[in-house]
């Protein structure tokens, strides 16, 4: 190339691209571990959160009818948050769109803590909805773990399976929390979910840029509405299932033990919900999507069947455990059935994410109906 060829001129269009788009030092890397860390980090924020709303509404809500109020709010910000959130990753990238999902978890987790600690019913329900905004950010990972480094299945059975360790950890953060912020209850918790989304915001800023704008391979149509709807469909009667049941399920436990067991057993149904995808992460080839559906919807029947004949914390954790693996299985073959024919545009990806949020936003009147 000349000297005169490369500079510019009047009428010239630059590309002006994200460092490492189109090669140089940060084109080959994948960012997979962040994500993966960044992930973990945001679904243990979900545990804690999750273990305490339906038993904090059940202290402050001012009539029987609102007692699920805050658990169904965290599930309507995630539903709002799932299209916006979709075309800020087209827009700004995954760095700029986890970052702020993280940070509205951090500060949602802070309004959580107020409102525990005066005792104020009104702030709860807007702490939870600005936790389920981050959870609806979160949902992302998913989609945006699969075209990294091209490694397919692999690369979001890691990402996703990572999150098995908060299974691991909530129980024990969550007492020491607990005792940490005594006697006020359950703001220990609410503060370790809010720095949770603190440390999910620090492993999301260390990704690398990377362009994430991809064309979809289908041309919009039929052939693109024909794998749209029966994942989505399938997806939000996965959703409604799963938090028709865990709505119900810490208020149950608590029946019949002391409350640090609803933790343990949401605990349970958490790493239910991410250890398949741990496992299947090395024998990838198992993960066929359709096969994962139709055994998670049958684990899913199989949690419910547990949590009705259950009477102990030992049986309810047993249908938590259930619900959370068929969950698991659900999430991952509809997934996979999304991007089985290739890239996906990110606002159907929303759609689909919206949709199956529904589903989850259904199952949290369920639970407050039979409550």
């Amino acid at each position: 190339m000349t000297a005169s060829a490369a500079m510019p001129r009047a009428g010239q269009l630059e590309c002006v691209c994200e460092p490492g788009a189109l090669g140089g030092p940060t084109a080959g890397r994948s960012g997979t571990a962040p994500l993966a860390a960044g992930f973990a980090f945001s679904v243990l924020a979900q545990i804690l959160t999750l273990s305490i709303l339906p038993l904090a509404g059940l202290s402050l809500a001012p009539g029987h009818g609102l007692v699920t109020l805050p658990y169904t709010a965290f599930y309507i910000g995630a539903a709002l948050a799932s299209l916006p959130a979709s075309l800020l990753l087209d827009s700004f990238g995954r760095r700029a769109a986890f970052s702020l999902g993280a940070s509205l978890g951090a500060a949602g987790g802070l309004v959580l803590v107020w409102a525990l600690a005066s005792m104020n019913f009104g702030a709860l329900v807007l702490g939870a909805f600005w936790l389920g905004i981050a959870s609806g950010f979160s949902l992302f990972y998913r989609h945006a773990a699969i075209p990294v480094g091209g490694k397919g299945a692999g690369t979001v059975l890691i990402v996703f399976g990572a999150a098995t360790l908060a299974g691991l950890i909530a129980p024990t953060l969550a007492g020491v929390a607990e005792g940490l912020a005594s006697p006020r209850v359950f703001a220990g918790t609410a503060a370790a979910a809010a720095l949770a989304h603190v440390a999910s915001l620090l492993a999301t800023a260390s990704l690398p840029y990377q362009s994430r704008r991809e064309r979809a391979t289908t041309a919009a149509g039929a052939p693109v509405w024909r794998s749209f709807l029966p994942p989505t469909v399938t997806g939000a009667v996965g959703w409604f299932t799963m938090t028709a049941l865990m709505g119900a399920t810490p208020i149950a436990v608590v029946g019949c033990a002391p409350s640090e067991a609803a933790v343990g057993a949401v605990a349970w149904h958490v790493m239910a919900m991410y250890a398949p995808s741990l496992l299947m992460a090395f024998l990838p080839r198992l993960a066929r999507p359709v096969h994962l559906s139709v055994i998670g919807g049958l684990l899913l029947a199989a949690g419910a069947a547990a949590f009705m004949l259950s009477t102990n914390a030992g049986g309810f954790s047993l249908g938590a455990a259930c619900v959370g693996g068929g969950w698991s299985l659900v999430v991952l073959g509809t997934t996979l059935s999304l991007h089985r024919s290739g890239p996906v545009p990110r606002w159907l990806l929303g759609l689909h994410d919206g949709i199956s949020l529904i589903g989850a936003i259904l199952g949290t009147l369920a639970a407050s109906l039979a409550a």
